[in-house]
């Protein structure tokens, strides 16, 4: 099966820009050896202690899809922990960093075991909650100095190195800037990175690989909070004193605009982002007294309207806008790429057991799905033995994506029983049931548009490997990675999208996309694949293509359970067929049989003239 794709710049994630970001980075790392004026270190400061946050910001809610206004908070439990430790109880300021890490990744535990499950404008507004009770905690103990705060605080040393002035700290600020965002380039670009890009598509496709998503929203919840605690390290040590007006709301919001104008979804943009913001503002401090005169306080006014000029002129943020100037200069280069050869270890991956030809497989049993009073899939029962391709049609309503959804956890059943390998499996999550050996395509395709085919289909791995996401931010994966992209690529060109790997999903047709959904799905090597209107929006070659592709699958073992409204394709493939009508079967049987039903032309024609 032969796709011809056409060549496709990746604008949004370019690896020369990437180097061109790296190289900038070094640049500033460099600046304190130059004679530059106190003023520009003290900003330079600051621009890399606000990047932190603004790249946990990156990770939380530009990449994970949780928005949070909170993040100030947590750079004040790291700044409040190491000043109390270090004055109260005179620790070192390295004990300090440990106790600010632990009291930050406790709360963050606390907090978003309560929070991140929620959705729509539930969690911003239970970020805002949480927020203000720790301003309000910060301001009010007694130990912590109410609204005094602490002074006294000593200089971060480093052997016998004393890190005392601002000069001093940039170098170490940096050199943390720098290694966070290598460590976070890492873990994006690996097994657990791509679960946590595909959290912001919802639960529903996340879920059917295998990807424990209320386990990775925590996981970045915590990571933004220690990326912020860590600032608040560096920044009480750099002023010597805390208080509590650094860490309240307004800032937590300033924050969030860091992020979204350097690009919320890039990595780099938390950098350019903060750079923006604190340079403007700088500015905006200095020329609007000389231009507008001291009576007024104009600040907040300019600056809002220059954050939305910027952001009405590039409104993913800076950091894409500058990376689709630079392609117009510069060709792209590739991003991920699968190795040309299979890889070390990469036999472990196939080694997949399926169960016996003809033994049972999928027993669904009087299955009822009501939503209040309306039922949708009313007393059901089919099965699905090992090696065969069973059909599920009918008119449009009967239940049939519903039944699918039923089977494959994405709804819960409200009366019968569905069996899977001999194990009941109708009161099982979506995730438990893919572990079990059951992948699925969608009616409405579900993928992420701006990551490569490649990576999309390597989502479907996630259960083949298993390196977490420490052994992903330190480059421990490697072998596994190159393995898990190596299975993603195979399975494109069995598809026939050999030739689109480095192409953006969301640029291919959408034909091709239920394609790469079906690629996705074998990445998993399911004994039973569910496959939603796999045909639809394909042209004939392409549907005889997968037609024999399903051929294959049968013969090798995989069974196939099918929805789909071409009759011609679903015919001449199934081995049997089930037919619903107002969420009832009205039939069953081989394709000849359902093809001689009266029933079946009733539902379908509307009756039979005598």
């Amino acid at each position: 099966m032969e796709i011809t794709a056409t060549p496709h710049r990746r604008s949004l994630g370019l690896a020369r820009p990437r180097v061109a970001a790296t190289l900038a980075l070094l640049l500033v790392l460099a600046l304190p050896l130059t004679p530059v004026p106190g003023y520009w270190i003290t900003l330079g400061n600051y621009i890399g202690l606000y990047a932190l946050v603004a790249l946990g910001l990156v990770l939380l809610t530009g990449i994970g899809g949780l928005t949070s206004f909170g993040q100030a908070a947590f750079v004040g439990l790291g700044a409040y922990a190491t000043a109390y430790m270090t004055t109260a109880v005179h620790a070192s300021p390295w004990v300090g960093l440990l106790t600010g890490l632990g009291v930050a990744a406790i709360a963050a535990l606390a907090i978003g075991a309560a929070t991140v499950r929620l959705s729509g404008h539930f969690l911003p507004l239970a970020t805002i909650a949480w927020a203000l009770s720790l301003y309000y905690l910060f301001g009010n103990l007694e130990f912590l100095g109410k609204f005094d705060g602490i002074s006294g605080i000593p200089a971060l040393k480093i052997g016998d190195m004393e890190l005392a002035s601002p000069r001093a700290m940039y170098g170490l600020i940096w050199s943390v800037v720098a290694a966070c965002t290598v460590l976070v380039l890492n873990l994006l670009n690996s097994r657990a990175g791509r679960a946590i890009r595909a959290l912001a598509q919802g639960s529903t496709m996340p879920q059917a690989m295998g990807i424990h998503t209320a386990n990775y929203k925590l996981l970045i919840f915590v990571m933004a909070a220690l990326l912020a605690s860590l600032s608040g390290w560096l920044y009480a040590h750099l002023q010597r004193s805390v208080s509590a007006t650094p860490f309240g709301l307004n800032m937590g919001i300033e924050y969030l605009f860091m992020a979204v104008v350097g690009g919320i979804g890039h990595v780099w943009g938390a950098i350019i982002g903060a750079a923006v913001l604190t340079l403007m503002k700088s500015q905006l401090q200095h020329l609007l007294p000389a231009l507008l005169g001291s009576d007024g306080n104009y600040e907040m006014l300019v600056f809002g309207v220059l954050l939305v000029v910027l952001l009405h002129r590039a409104r993913a943020g800076l950091w894409p806008w500058l990376a689709a100037q630079w392609a117009k200069f510069q060709p792209a280069a590739p991003g991920v790429q699968a190795p040309a050869t299979a890889p070390e270890g990469y036999e472990a991956l196939l080694q997949v057991q399926l169960p016996p030809r003809g033994s049972a497989l999928l027993d669904v049993r009087q299955v009822v799905k009501r939503f209040g009073g309306l039922v949708a899939v009313n007393g059901v029962e089919f099965q699905v033995a090992a090696g065969e391709i069973v059909g599920l049609i009918g008119p449009n309503g009967a239940g049939k994506s519903t039944m699918f959804n039923l089977v494959s956890g994405v709804l819960k059943a409200t009366q019968g029983e569905v069996y899977f390998q001999g194990r009941r499996i109708d009161r099982l999550g979506a995730r438990r049931i893919a572990a079990l050996g059951m992948g699925r395509s969608f009616q409405h395709v579900h993928l992420i548009p701006t990551l490569s085919v490649l990576e999309n289909i390597a989502i479907g791995a996630h259960l083949r490997g298993s390196a977490g996401p420490v052994a992903a931010a330190l480059r421990l994966d490697r072998r596994e990675e190159r393995g898990l992209l190596y299975l993603a690529a195979q399975q494109a060109r069995r598809v026939g999208l050999g030739d689109c790997l480095d192409m953006p999903a969301g640029s291919l047709a959408l034909g091709q996309q239920r394609l790469l959904e079906i690629a996705r799905a074998l990445c998993a090597a399911p004994s039973l694949l569910l496959l939603d209107e796999p045909a639809a929006g394909l042209r004939l070659q392409e549907k005889n293509a997968l037609a024999s592709l399903l051929g294959q699958l049968r013969a090798q073992g995989m069974s196939v359970l099918i929805v789909e409204h071409d009759m011609d394709f679903v015919m001449g493939l199934t081995d049997r067929i089930v037919v619903m009508e107002f969420g009832r079967k009205i039939a069953q049987g081989t394709p000849a049989e359902i093809q001689a039903n009266e029933a079946v032309l009733a539902a379908y024609l509307g009756g039979i003239e005598e």
